[in-house]
């Protein structure tokens, strides 16, 4: 029997801790799961039309606060946009807030006008208006503000959404496909929150120089959620949305799932893992099969930046990782499933290496001293920080290039390039999981040297540029980006 003094002591560790440690110790997550509203559009033939609204909301995200939140056509983050391929896209973005802001269709193949990136700002009370082809296959896609300097701000308050795309190919394998119901869009991000409930953000300079990471985890917007499955097979679109975080994760039953997409869309060949690492602005769809009727938890894995070949002293001082419980399944009541979890998926059109035109070397840099500490562009690219009146790189539309990324830097940087869904075809340890997909998104670790394929789309402007950067959105926002045109 527990005597006084020890519950007196278990009460206050456990006040001590932060909420979500002493709920997940609890392992029953109660706050429902939440599904972003889908858009269709408005359907002519082939032409959808969307009509978007960037607009500030207030949102009951902890209990008994409200929370000053940024959202596109609703109080916090957006709706689920769906196109097929071979559709032409209209959409229309008025911005109802006091900032200058964009909206950045990440991992789209499109014209640099339509890119939505620091080239296409949008004024306060102002409507952008463009349109694009879908001409890439089925995938997990997503669009978040891409404004200068004030990326990472607008997106962790809320600027970024989930843009999927369907085909005729991916439809005949019989996956799960019924959105919100065996087929689930997972938005993970971490936050953390003043004593008033608003988000707090950048509260100390190590926030600037790691980036931002939070000790509260959301998904879709809602802290601790549980999913009450309705079919025994459900599909995962897992999107880490988070500034700065690396996620690890597993399920803390151990069970198996089946990698079956990611970044680019779907895998030659569904992959049975029980782990997998999922680096900011990466996606990866899994199919995991509930029909035991189980209660598991999505959890993260802490890893520290040493283990991954990071420097000692910055590991120690940027500190920032702990374990994270990030949603928990209900199948109790699921349902028989009737759709597959085959093992071929679909066929790729790889990029080839005898019709390579030009490799390029991008080295991933941070300055240490005064300029890292406060404040400065202290992160660059082959040792140019972003300048928006700077051209970087030029490339011959339709050609294939590769794209090797060094990383000098005492951090881990995930380089993201738009325009493109490139192959990663040289890494330490090998390319295996997800990154055998096609890829927007690759992490590169401190002293890591990674290569990468793609042919560019036969998209020509001389002088609108696309962007390739650092997706830690603080690393972006102080440097870490430079800009290519495609002629």
């Amino acid at each position: 029997m527990i005597s006084r003094r020890r519950f007196i002591q278990t009460g206050l560790v456990l006040a001590a801790l932060p909420k979500q440690m002493v709920w997940a110790s609890a392992k029953v997550f109660r706050n429902t799961f939440r599904v972003p509203k889908l858009e269709l559009g408005k359907r002519v033939g082939k032409d959808v039309y969307f009509d978007l609204s960037i607009q500030s909301g207030k949102s009951a995200i902890l209990p008994n606060k409200i929370t000053p939140t940024l959202g596109i056509n609703q109080d916090f983050l957006g709706v689920t946009l769906f196109a097929n391929q071979g559709d032409k896209v209209h959409i229309s973005v008025k911005n109802t807030i006091d900032q200058t802001t964009t909206l950045h269709w990440h991992g789209m193949k499109l014209p640099a006008k339509a890119d939505g990136g620091p080239h296409q700002p949008i004024a306060p009370n102002q409507t952008w208006q463009t349109k694009f082809d879908i001409i890439q296959s089925a995938a997990t896609l997503w669009y978040h503000s891409h404004q200068l300097h004030k990326t990472a701000k607008q997106v962790y308050h809320g600027l970024a959404g989930l843009f999927i795309i369907g085909d005729d190919e991916s439809k005949k394998l019989n996956l799960p496909s019924e959105y919100g119901v065996d087929d689930l869009p997972v938005i993970i991000q971490d936050r953390d929150f003043k004593r008033n409930g608003s988000f707090a953000y950048l509260g100390s300079m190590m926030d600037s120089m790691r980036g931002m990471k939070g000790n509260t985890v959301l998904v879709n917007g809602v802290v601790n959620p549980v999913l009450k499955a309705k079919k025994s097979l459900l599909r995962l679109r897992l999107l880490n949305g988070s500034n700065a975080r690396t996620y690890h994760l597993s399920f803390n039953d151990n069970r198996m799932f089946a990698i079956i997409g990611s970044d680019g869309g779907l895998l030659e060949h569904s992959i049975k893992a029980n782990t997998l690492r999922l680096a900011p602005a990466e996606r990866v769809e899994i199919l995991m099969d509930v029909s035991d009727g189980g209660h598991p938890m999505l959890q993260h894995t802490a890893v520290q930046e040493s283990s991954m070949g990071g420097m000692g002293m910055m590991n120690g001082m940027m500190g920032g990782e702990q374990d994270m419980d990030i949603f928990q399944i209900d199948a109790s009541s699921a349902l028989k499933s009737t759709s597959n979890l085959p093992k071929t998926l679909v066929k790729h059109n790889n990029p080839q290496q005898s019709l390579v035109s030009k490799q390029r070397r991008l080295v991933l840099q941070m300055q240490m001293g005064p300029r890292m500490m406060f404040g400065g562009n202290a992160f660059s690219i082959n040792g140019k920080t972003m300048d928006i009146n700077r051209i970087d790189e030029v490339v011959k539309a339709g050609s294939t290039e590769i794209w090797h990324l060094e990383n000098t830097s005492m951090m881990a940087h995930p380089l993201h390039i738009h325009n493109v869904q490139f192959k990663v075809i040289a890494r330490k340890g090998g390319v295996k999981g997800h990154e055998l997909g096609f890829k927007d998104v690759v992490l590169v670790h401190p002293r890591e040297r990674v290569s990468v394929i793609m042919k560019f789309p036969e998209f020509r402007d001389a002088t609108t540029p696309y962007m390739y950067h650092c997706h830690i959105l603080e690393h972006e926002d102080r440097g870490m980006m430079g800009q290519f045109v495609v002629i």
